[in-house]
């Protein structure tokens, strides 16, 4: 039997690049049909005409990182409902900011797992960061008995701050005596990976590594000379100051490293500049052997430095100047990247904010934007030529395939019915207040898109409903694959 039908939509997925007028028939959380004429004798919803997507697969977001994890998976959840939304993998590790210890995953992720049960308003996943030695010898355990078959790396750690120098990041990743967090630790986690893929074969193509390309040495001697001349100041100096060759580097050496290792699938994450793009696909046709995939977030295609809302855009890797975004549109195009996502970490003004409040190097990194997700890659992509169907791939379909999501990414029988409606013909102006996100602030604040999620349902729950969030929190854990 029927629950709910959704009639009187326009089917985004990612094997059309066109719509495809149907209705969506749901039974106990599953797509059951989708096809023109139905009728049911459950609940029917008027779609009114408008663009049925696959509910989004935000594969990166940062829930818990500056705010209390509880908290976040509440409030970042509705955000995340409101720019279609409806799978959030969100990155996790031991050491300062998250859960504040370090220790073994065994006794650090059922901690996460308590705090963030029951609050979410879509489902989630975790991502988590082998961060000593030890950790490694756990990653078979964290597959198979936790269902996180997807690791990190964040490869300028060992010796740049999260939000610029520091001088004691041993201390701020807790880690154990005589242990570092280097490109020695980087082979030794892709070796640990490619073991849990060789152990577990029936899984192996959904057991990734993801990594964050930057170099600690450049960033820190190009962050003196920014501030030493003195000449930049706000988006730009931070621009600047992490400098675009030192992605392109940090992706040549995990590139190599993923080589030497035998590590076949390899994440490039949140790439944000041309020289970012063009060594990782010069990788991939150096080592045809691995399975590269490449992200860019929202933010990145959306916003340069001169056109963000402030400092509070601050974010690892930065906002760049207009050449990069339309680099990075180039690509996005000729289809050289996989996936587009949020980086959401929700950053409240009296912590982002540093003294004083206009000083780009005293901010904290990392904003929220989930909520404009999917309404900015409609808005812009459509603009440039971007089919809906390779909107529906870059949103939902590819991260899904990659990251174990089997019951996620597109809308066919048999698929949890995530879905969002949205309106492509409605104009509307960015305001941070209208977010459900507890952040105060927005890089996107006066932005126009033309294009709006009006309605979000979360294995057939009506979690946004006209815009508006409704009901109780109903997302759960996912274990991955699944």
């Amino acid at each position: 039997m029927t629950d709910l039908l959704l009639k009187n939509v326009k089917v985004v997925t990612h094997e059309h690049d066109d719509p495809v007028e149907a209705d969506i028939a749901i039974a106990d959380g599953r797509i059951v049909r989708v096809e023109p004429g139905q009728s049911a004798a459950g609940e029917v919803i008027d779609g009114g005409g408008k663009l049925a997507f696959p509910g989004v697969v935000d594969a990166h977001q940062h829930w818990g990182i500056y705010n209390p994890l509880p908290e976040d998976t509440e409030s970042e959840s509705r955000a995340s409902a409101q720019g279609g939304v409806t799978t959030a993998l969100t990155y996790m590790r031991t050491g300062q900011y998250y859960l504040n210890r370090g220790g073994s995953y065994a006794e650090f992720f059922p901690e996460v797992l308590k705090q963030a049960e029951g609050r979410a308003y879509v489902d989630y996943g975790f991502h988590l960061a082998p961060m000593s030695s030890g950790h490694i010898g756990e990653l078979p355990d964290l597959v198979e008995r936790f269902g996180v078959p997807s690791f990190k790396i964040f490869m300028f750690y060992g010796g740049h701050g999260l939000h610029g120098r520091s001088d004691d990041q041993r201390a701020f990743l807790m880690l154990p005596e005589g242990e570092r967090y280097d490109y020695a630790h980087f082979e030794f986690v892709m070796r640990g990976v490619q073991a849990a893929r060789e152990r577990l074969p029936e899984l192996a193509g959904e057991i990734s590594l993801s990594l964050h390309c930057e170099t600690a040495e450049i960033m820190t001697a190009y962050t003196k000379l920014v501030e030493e001349a003195g000449e930049l100041s706000g988006l730009a100096a931070y621009s600047a100051s992490r400098p675009p060759h030192s992605e392109g580097l940090a992706v040549f050496i995990a590139s190599y490293l993923a080589h030497e290792t035998g590590l076949a699938n390899v994440n490039l994450l949140h790439l944000s500049s041309a020289k970012a793009l063009d060594a990782a696909v010069r990788m991939a046709a150096t080592f045809p052997h691995i399975d590269f995939r490449r992200e860019v977030t929202i933010g990145h295609l959306l916003a340069d430095i001169d056109t963000a809302s402030g400092i509070g855009a601050k974010v690892n890797p930065p906002i760049r100047p207009r050449e990069d975004v339309e680099a990075l549109w180039g690509h996005v195009l000729e289809g050289t990247v996989d996936w587009v996502v949020s980086d959401h970490a929700c950053c409240r003004e009296e912590l982002k904010f540093g003294e004083p409040s206009d000083n780009v190097f005293v901010a904290k990194a990392g904003f929220g934007g989930a909520e404009y997700l999917l309404p900015g890659l409609v808005t812009e992509g459509r603009r440039r030529g971007l089919p809906y169907g390779r909107i529906a791939a870059l949103t939902s379909w590819n991260p899904a395939k990659r990251y174990g999501l089997r019951t996620k990414g597109t809308i066919a029988p048999g698929f949890d019915a995530d879905i969002c409606l949205v309106d492509p013909g409605q104009t509307w102006t960015v305001r941070a207040q209208d977010s459900e996100s507890t952040q105060e602030y927005t890089p996107f604040e006066g932005f126009e898109l033309t294009a709006k999620v009006t309605d979000t349902f979360v294995r057939g729950n009506h979690v946004l409903d006209a815009g508006k969030i409704v009901g109780r929190p109903v997302g759960r854990y996912v274990s991955r694959p699944a």
